[in-house]
Order: structure tokens, then sequence, then C-alpha cells
């Protein structure tokens, strides 16, 4: 594991995973933005601003959009690493293959960067020893895990009967859900985490941006709480996919690379940890909820 300074456009670091591809550290998230012009002009704007990273799935119902704004963007396609995720109907020695190459239909590419298993319910072992061989085919560039952090067993049940260890993992992370120990085993396994609601997502209602240590830190760099946050997961070495739609937040969310939070400051945030999650679904309500909803494309 390697973050590699000022790699990307807007001096975005790059992060070095297992197989040697790179991923710049910060991107767009487009979870909750509509296929069509939204999500289109939302990764138009990023990629003008200096993104490089976009992160979509099957589930979010907006590839298509994420694909022809790449293309429309007039960038280099190996110049934008693009992450989408499979979903549980998708996986299995037959079924992710062909789940595959629907992907790269929607997304109108050759090659995905990074492609995750979206959640740990039904046959997520053949869906990603099948990942595995896409890889090596060169269908995609990384390969990763995402919310398989409802236990270790569960953690274990995939990363211990695999060929290849997972790039990244993909969990829940913010100042007041720091997963310490899920960062710890992720550390040690050589294995990236990618913070999903990184500022607490719209079930928090904006209660981490208005915390007064998150508050008086920003007002001392003359920057928004955003952007404290966000600087704070780059400085803990997170990979970190904001989702927004507004352009100015979008701007606003790259520019965290002409500061640096001191360890006093660092010290101050890691002091906000208290596990406090924000989607808080049992393991058996997804296996429950998930198991039944089939995406077809």
């Amino acid at each position: 594991m390697e973050i590699i300074k000022e790699m990307f456009p807007a001096n975005v670091p790059g992060m070095k995973l297992n197989n040697g591809a790179v991923m710049p550290q910060v991107g767009l998230g487009v979870f909750h933005l509509e296929e069509g012009d939204d999500c289109y002009n939302a990764v138009m704007t990023a990629l003008k601003d200096g993104y490089r990273h976009i992160d979509t799935a099957h589930a979010y119902a907006n590839e298509r959009s994420v694909g022809r704004a790449v293309k429309d963007s007039g960038i280099p396609r190996d110049s934008i690493w693009i992450t989408s995720k499979l979903w549980p109907n998708e996986y299995g020695s037959e079924q992710t293959p062909a789940a595959i190459e629907r992907m790269l239909k929607r997304l109108d590419v050759d090659y995905i960067d990074l492609l995750y298993l979206h959640q740990p319910v039904g046959d997520y072992v053949g869906g990603y020893k099948a990942m595995e061989q896409a890889l090596k085919e060169g269908k995609l560039k990384a390969i990763g895990i995402s919310n398989f952090d409802f236990s270790d067993s569960l953690y274990h049940s995939l990363v211990d009967n695999v060929e290849l260890t997972p790039d990244a993992m993909q969990i829940e992370c913010h100042p007041y859900a720091q997963r310490k120990h899920w960062k710890e085993v992720l550390d040690s396994a050589k294995i990236f985490l990618e913070a999903w609601f990184p500022l607490g997502g719209r079930d928090s209602n904006g209660e981490i941006l208005r915390d007064p240590v998150i508050n008086e830190i920003a007002q001392a760099h003359g920057k928004t709480p955003a952007q404290i946050i966000i600087r704070w997961h780059v400085q803990e070495g997170h990979s970190v996919i904001p989702g927004a739609e507004n352009p100015d937040y979008i701007k606003e969310n790259i520019e965290v690379f002409d500061f640096e939070l001191s360890p006093e400051e660092m010290a101050k945030i890691r002091a906000l940890d208290s596990e406090k999650r924000y989607f808080n679904m049992s393991y058996d309500q997804i296996k429950e909820w998930f198991s039944g909803y089939e995406l077809i494309d």
C-alpha cells in the first residue's frame, strides 16, 4: 500500500493498489443522482474540476450517464478511474461474467477500473472468483468488496476462500464512526478503506457538519466543515468519494490539498469517534431485503 502525492489533477494523490494499479484518492460518488441530466452534469462538472475518480453502481441505475459523461469529457479513458458494483443476483460463476459484460455495455467502456461486490449476500465467493477471472482477462483493473463489515467471520468467509486479496473495501466511515477495528484489519491485509457516507450522508441531516470541533478547525483554516472532514479522510489514508450534485459543492470537495491538518487537529477529530452509524440495518435485515431484490438490465 502506497500513497503517491499530487499524482492527479487538483493535486489529488494516487493510491497504489495490490496489483499495481493507482486509484485517485478522492472521487465523486453518484449515489442518489438520477440517470440523465442530473448524473451526467454532475460527472461533467467533476471532471472539469479535476476529479478523475467516479464511483457508481448497477443499483444506482445511472451507469449510462456516467459512461456518456466520461466519453463526452474528451479526457482519455485511461486517465479516468471508474468504479462500479455488482448486485447480489449477479453473483456466481455463470451470472457474474454475463453481468460484467452488461456493465461494460452500460458504461460504454472496454474495462472497469474497480469492481465491487455491493452486498455480502448470495453467492459472493462465486461472484468474487468470477471477478478474479475477469481481472486476469483485462476486463477489470482491480476488485474489491463492499459492506463486508458486519462481522469478522463474514469478512473472512470471503477473503480466506479466494485467490486474490481485495484491493479495497468500501464501508461507512466518517468522524463519528471511524471504524478503527476495520482500519486495522484492512491495513494488516494491505486493503485500502474506501469511505461511503464520508460526511455522514443524507440520513445524518448534516450533524457532523455542525460539529463544534470541526467548525472550530474549519474557521482556523478558512475552510468549510466538509473540506475539513475530507482532509481528515485523506490524511488517515482513506479513499473518499463524497456525493454531490451542486457544482459549488463538487468544486469545494476537491479543494482540500492547499492545507494540512496538524497532529493536534487530527487528534481532536479522532476523539469524536463514537462508532455512531447512520446506516443501521442488521445483517439479517440485509439478507432479507437484498436477497429478494433483483436488478434486471
